[in-house]
């Protein structure tokens, strides 16, 4: 039965066969074995080639989480854990898998006292990811490269308002052929539904663009292949859902254009961080309207990247503020970023809530304190006046 010592989780297929390929790359004549398991393959071919055993594993949660219990492989002497886009791992509803396989799979049981490395990587960490880290993790580091959540200054920002209907599929070729990159750069056009893949797809292809398209409802070997076309640039135009928002690296994307704004912002950072990678320069082009409900957040992001913000934008958040809060929408506008150690942020709250308290007792012994005074100077009341039995007190002479 193949023990790994090294596993990386990773939430979605294509990441998982990403990093399995930049292992190959670092392994190349080490000796070292790299194997990897994903849904949506043949789990027979997987079972036996992992069954001629493995050093480091890259897996799905969900196709890693049946393996253990098929007893195909033991985790007991895993020494390093990576999980790669954790908050996207909680996204996708993967959390009972991901707690199953590192604390009741039998994780790192023959390690003396059970010890190993665990690793979290994401460009955004909201606090469910962090209290996980700490589930998993004894006084863990939280380390930041730049600022969490932010974007690149080498990314060229550019919003337009689009409201939903045909003229904003027929704004978005018209607005591809003007911001087009360069031959040898590609561009991803990111949707919400899988249904709206599969039509501006085929929009945009009957309008003479080589465009291929991945989402969810596609099986491994067509999104295999949409890739494989995009990467090498015989469809420079590749148009997905959220599938391809998380850890895609490829070099040369120069363009990324937001025909759906995601749901999140963070999701939005995730996006667009796909070109402007590696030092190189790139473009992201969002089309906006009244279901973007982080109107606000969004200007800051784009002040804070030194973008230009247009002059409608805060009005739209305005007009958005106002009708969720008389009702017309629910819900939140998605998680925080996560930028600071939720731990040192209870930890400055706690400081805050006992200096408030130290405050409130200063003020209440001083007040105290003066009350005291106050009476000490007072004058003592005159004893209480006893007129004699007999005593005429009157004022009538009579």
């Amino acid at each position: 039965m193949p023990q790994p010592c090294a596993l990386v989780l990773a939430p979605t297929r294509e990441l998982a066969m990403q990093i399995a390929e930049e292992i190959l790359k670092f392994a190349y004549k080490t000796g070292v074995q790299s194997k990897i398991i994903y849904g949506g393959a043949d789990i027979r071919d997987q079972l036996r080639e992992l069954g001629k055993g493995t050093d480091i594993l890259v897996a799905t949660p969900g196709r890693l989480s049946d393996f253990i219990s098929r007893e195909s492989v033991d985790m007991g002497w895993t020494q390093f854990l990576i999980l790669d886009e954790a908050d996207r791992m909680l996204d996708m509803g993967f959390e009972p898998q991901v707690r199953e396989i590192v604390q009741q799979s039998g994780l790192s049981r023959y390690r003396k006292n059970g010890t190993r490395q665990n690793m979290m990587f994401s460009a955004t960490f909201a606090g469910a990811v962090q209290k996980m880290a700490g589930d998993f993790m004894i006084d863990y580091l939280f380390i930041t490269v730049g600022r969490v959540g932010s974007c690149s200054e080498t990314i060229t920002q550019t919003l337009h308002y689009a409201a939903d209907g045909v003229g904003k599929t027929r704004a978005l070729e018209k607005i591809y052929r003007e911001n087009a990159p360069p031959d040898g750069f590609l561009t991803v056009i990111f949707v919400d539904t899988k249904r709206k893949a599969d039509e501006i797809e085929d929009d945009l292809w009957k309008s003479g663009l080589r465009v291929c398209a991945i989402h969810g409802d596609r099986d491994q070997q067509q999104r295999e292949q949409a890739l494989e076309a995009f990467k090498s640039g015989e469809n420079p135009i590749l148009v997905a859902t959220d599938v391809a928002a998380r850890g895609l690296d490829i070099s040369n994307v120069g363009l990324v254009i937001n025909f759906d704004m995601p749901k999140h912002m963070d999701d939005y950072v995730h996006r667009i961080g796909r070109t402007g990678r590696a030092g190189k320069r790139g473009s992201a082009i969002g089309f906006v309207n009244e279901k973007c409900r982080y109107c606000t957040e969004l200007a800051e992001l784009l002040r804070g990247a030194n973008q230009e913000v247009p002059s409608w934008l805060s009005q739209l958040a305005k007009e958005n503020l106002d009708n969720y809060t008389k009702g017309k929408g629910k819900g939140k506008t998605g998680p925080a970023f996560g930028g600071k150690d939720i731990r040192e942020q209870s930890k400055a709250a706690k400081a805050a809530e006992e200096e408030q308290t130290k405050k409130d007792e200063e003020k209440k012994a001083a007040e105290e304190a003066a009350a005291k005074k106050k009476k000490e100077n007072e004058r003592p009341p005159s004893p209480e006046r006893v007129v004699p039995d007999g005593w005429d007190d009157s004022d009538d002479d009579a």
